[in-house]
């Protein structure tokens, strides 16, 4: 059974689209990137783009964001909900970001001085990165000079937040950037508005995410979404304790045949030291005879 709550879950894409990515409920959106900027930029409006975007070239395929966005002063801004960690994350946000600068080249023969309007990407994941320490949720990444961190280039910018990280209690939660993480984080478990949630803007945010308000077609995939993602999970979780184990397996059958290749040990002795089954030590000796 597909597990259904009060309001959607932000993390799904339907429901992310719906609470950030259409002109009528864009104060969410902007409220959000306030919040996650902190005064380093003020986003006073923005203009939705389409979601498909061609690469720079013919042969690259098609580029698909959750969200692009123009700012006020034509800066974009791109979010994106990544669920699942992938080995070329980075190098996708990295493309997407200079496709973006690439298309603001002039075209003809047009002169052009080369000035480029500023390009963020924001990646919303819903994952953990390898090496990050505990409670480490924000990341923001610039090009600096690699000697002062003193910033050499400031058009170009990636926010990485990695959610599985960010676990303040209600309690604890003080700036809005916090709520923000903390609605993205809990809203799908929540039954009512918790107290530092109570500003407008959240108010409006938990009316649109109310279950209860979708049409029927929209609940069907708004159900297929969470049914994906949960399928997801567990697809991922499989894998992962599938390649525990193979990691243990092929440990295991290299202190063997280390045992009995540099050492000359018996079957049975292998067996009672690296404490493997007798079959398990059998099947590494037959192997490194296959060598020979």
């Amino acid at each position: 059974m597909v597990p259904i709550g009060r309001y959607i879950d932000p993390l799904t894409d339907f429901g992310f689209k719906r609470l950030f990515g259409s002109e009528p409920h864009k104060d969410l959106l902007m409220a959000f990137l306030n919040a996650l900027f902190k005064g380093r930029k003020e986003i006073c409006n923005l203009v939705y783009t389409p979601q498909e975007h061609n690469g720079p070239a013919k042969h690259y395929r098609k580029t698909i964001f959750d969200l692009t966005c123009t700012g006020a002063d034509r800066e974009t801004f791109i979010i994106e909900v990544q669920r699942a960690n992938q080995k070329f994350f980075a190098d996708r946000a990295i493309f997407y970001t200079a496709s973006r600068l690439h298309d603001q080249g002039a075209k003809g023969n047009k002169h052009w001085d080369f000035e480029l309007k500023e390009v963020y990407f924001v990646g919303l994941m819903d994952f953990t990165v390898h090496n990050t320490p505990p409670g480490k949720y924000l990341h923001r990444v610039h090009l600096a000079e690699e000697e002062t961190g003193e910033v050499f280039y400031n058009k170009l910018g990636f926010i990485f937040l990695e959610l599985p990280n960010f676990n303040l209690e209600e309690k604890d939660v003080k700036t809005d950037l916090e709520r923000w993480l903390y609605v993205l984080r809990n809203m799908a478990k929540l039954q009512k508005i918790p107290v530092i949630l109570q500003k407008k803007i959240f108010q409006k945010l938990f009316k649109i995410a109310e279950v209860a308000n979708l049409k029927a077609e929209e609940y069907m995939l708004y159900q297929k979404d969470v049914l994906d993602k949960w399928t997801e999970y567990s697809v991922l979780k499989t894998a992962e304790e599938k390649g525990i184990a193979e990691g243990e397996a092929k440990g295991k059958a290299e202190v063997v045949a280390n045992l009995i290749s540099k050492f000359g040990f018996t079957d049975a002795q292998a067996m009672n030291a690296a404490e493997v089954p007798l079959d398990f030590v059998k099947k590494v000796r037959a192997s490194l005879k296959k060598k020979k």
